[in-house]
């Protein structure tokens, strides 16, 4: 495999060209569910917007699946690739690829099965149930192409093809916005027109993935018969773990706020968060769509025992993240109105939206070192570390800061809860870079 680009020593203004195709992928990805939103808040109502982000862990849940094998699976892959096994990369990332969509789709399975339990847990009740029933049914019997279509993200970067990958995705994004003009706006099919959009915008990154590994790319990474190594499929749930809980404590921090706002503000400030918190996830898919570049050339590297090139790399990644960060939050304070402005017209709702997302954008301030810090220990096969961090980040500061501040200071607490997280991890993850120095000798 020396012909794949990864195995390069890419300079920094190659390497972010080598990335690109992975942050616009994750851009159009995260558009997926926030255009949904924007033609739901236009088109349905605020309360239809309430119940999809209600609806959300569950989604969620499922997404931490195809991330986990996808981020995990690609970091061993690579790694193997770097250490000259391509036929054992080809039959890893084959049971790896089936291990992903069985487990996920049991999970889906379970959940359509206990769906209505599971809805009075989210806080669905009232004019939300339906609505959520709605959205749910559809987006669960979908998961298989989910999975795949996440999967794939990652393993086009690793066999050297980002830009087919990218290519898929942008045209999974633009069905996704065709369709949902056409369900919600022409067939006013609500928010079981906004799940079948978003079901069927799955589709066309995962099935031209299978065609690409399973008859394009024979001379590339490819599926073969998978591998017996059994072990693989706990190593690269491991090594992937800090994605996946990013993912499952993210349904749950979701689940805490919309509790939390449904006391304080009902379901207007559901929607409000709702908004704000799709912001987040478009402006988050730059880091994440530039550490998803990034791991696999620092995987490779790393299996090569090229160190000093990461060493380079690494402090390059680290000035470009900071640089960007301080451009979002800028935006984010700058433009909250026009940003929020896309989803309300006027009235309670877009107030409390503007006024949340100017506390809100703080976060910005430390997320991508976060989302970074991550990633390149699960490139590093460190999958301790990463989970570590992405618990910290999702989960255990963000619940602190929402149980704790929303006490305090109540709305404005809530809406720093966030902000609050990823400062305190921000914290973390440099003590984290210190410990951790003479390990890997990169800093």
């Amino acid at each position: 495999m020396s012909h794949n680009s990864i195995s390069r020593e890419l300079s920094f203004p190659e390497l972010l060209r080598f990335a690109f195709p992975s942050i616009v992928m994750m851009m159009f990805m995260s558009l997926y569910t926030i255009v949904d939103g924007l033609f739901v808040s236009r088109f349905v109502g605020s309360d239809a917007l309430s119940a999809v982000n209600i609806a959300w862990p569950l989604i969620s849940l499922i997404n931490a699946i195809g991330i986990m094998f996808a981020s995990g699976g690609s970091a061993i892959v690579a790694r193997q690739m770097g250490e000259g096994g391509a036929e054992e990369a080809n039959r890893s990332f084959s049971l790896i690829a089936l291990a992903n969509v069985l487990i996920g789709t049991g999970i889906a399975t379970l959940c359509l099965i206990f769906l209505e339990p599971l809805m009075s847990f989210l806080g669905a009740e009232g004019i939300l149930r339906p609505l959520c029933s709605s959205y749910l049914n559809i987006l669960l019997r979908f998961a298989p192409m989910s999975l795949f279509q996440m999967l794939f993200q990652s393993f086009f970067v690793t066999a050297g093809h980002p830009r087919l990958g990218l290519g898929l995705t942008i045209c999974g994004g633009l069905g996704n916005m065709i369709l949902d003009y056409v369900f919600i706006v022409r067939f006013q099919l609500g928010v079981s027109g906004a799940a079948m959009a978003t079901a069927m915008s799955y589709c066309i990154p995962a099935v031209g993935g299978l065609l690409f590994f399973l008859f394009l790319n024979r001379k590339g990474l490819h599926f073969k018969r998978p591998s017996s190594n059994l072990h693989l499929i706990l190593d690269s749930c491991v090594n992937g773990s800090s994605e996946m809980v990013s993912n499952l404590s993210g349904s749950i921090t979701t689940l805490l706020f919309n509790l939390v706002m449904l006391k304080l503000a009902g379901s207007d400030g559901v929607a409000a968060i709702t908004a704000v918190l799709y912001c987040q996830f478009l402006m988050n898919a730059l880091y994440l769509g530039f550490s998803m570049g990034v791991a696999p050339v620092v995987a490779y590297h790393f299996g090569a025992g090229n160190i000093s090139f990461l060493r380079r790399t690494l402090r390059n990644c680290i000035i470009f993240i900071v640089s960007v960060s301080l451009c979002i939050f800028f935006i984010g304070i700058t433009g909250a109105r026009s940003i929020v402005g896309l989803f309300f017209h006027g009235g309670t709702v877009e107030e409390l939206a503007c006024h949340g997302f100017r506390l809100f954008s703080i976060c910005f301030l430390f997320s991508g070192i976060n989302i970074f810090g991550s990633a390149f220990y699960t490139a590093l096969g460190n999958g301790k570390t990463s989970a570590a961090i992405s618990f910290s980040r999702t989960f255990l500061f963000t619940v602190l800061g929402i149980l704790g501040m929303s006490r305090l200071w109540g709305m404005d607490g809530l809406w720093l809860a966030i902000p609050f997280g990823e400062f305190m991890t921000a914290l973390f993850v440099t003590w984290l870079a210190k410990s951790l120095r003479d390990d890997y000798g990169l800093l």
